[in-house]
């Protein structure tokens, strides 16, 4: 069910301190348009079942047939907070509700100037990572390409689920698996940081870029 209307949407573009721009980077078939379809399905803009199916975001023929995002798509969330998780918020903002214009960027290599596009125009940015696969060569082009621009990453670890229905693993063993990404993302972070961007490595629970776990569809 949509949990806003175009009406709420359309206030919110008024209040600048309330939106936010963001954008999903990753190398290809990392799971970018699923996690994107989840926070759309989230929004109640579609059925949480759908997520990952419809690819909401790959709106080119050519995109939905090939089953790779080619161009940069936009899509705009109503997302409302509560007090409590404001309480450590301390910039301005009028309001509990926001606007967050979320962008689904190519992870194919020869589409990487649509990653620079969309990185110029957001505030911060998903950085995707399939957790078996690991970090791969585009996770680090993008990774570059992002702190190039200043934008800070928000690691996401993906696919959890392939760790124990396709390697069998146990929960120690999927462990080790997840620091591993962590640590190799930290290393391609150390390599192009830039010092006045502060301090950008992931930690395990806390840190400038917060880890997150999420599921294939």
């Amino acid at each position: 069910m949509v949990k806003f209307t175009i009406e709420d949407i359309r206030k919110l573009m008024d209040k600048k301190d309330n939106i936010r721009n963001m954008s999903v980077i990753a190398h290809v078939d990392h799971g970018k348009s699923t996690l994107t379809d989840s926070l759309v399905a989230a929004a109640g803009i579609m059925a949480l079942e759908q997520a990952g199916d419809a690819r909401l975001t790959d709106t080119r023929a050519d995109e939905q047939e090939r089953g790779i995002t080619i161009k940069s798509t936009g899509i705009s969330l109503y997302y409302e907070m509560g007090e409590d998780a404001l309480k450590a918020f301390k910039r301005a903002r009028d309001g509990n509700s926001f606007l967050v214009n979320l962008i689904d960027s190519p992870g194919h290599v020869d589409f990487s100037s649509e990653v620079t596009a969309a990185l110029r125009i957001t505030d911060g940015a998903l950085v995707v990572v399939d957790c078996v696969e690991g970090v791969c060569v585009q996770t680090e082009t993008v990774l570059r390409q992002a702190l190039a621009e200043r934008i800070r990453p928000v690691l996401t670890v993906n696919k959890m689920d392939r760790c124990f229905l396709e390697l069998k693993l146990e929960g120690e063993e999927a462990y080790t698996t997840y620091l591993r990404v962590i640590e190799n993302a930290n290393v391609i972070l150390a390599t192009y940081q830039d010092e006045a961007m502060g301090d950008l490595q992931v930690r395990r629970a806390t840190g400038p870029a917060q880890s997150h776990i999420s599921r294939t569809a």
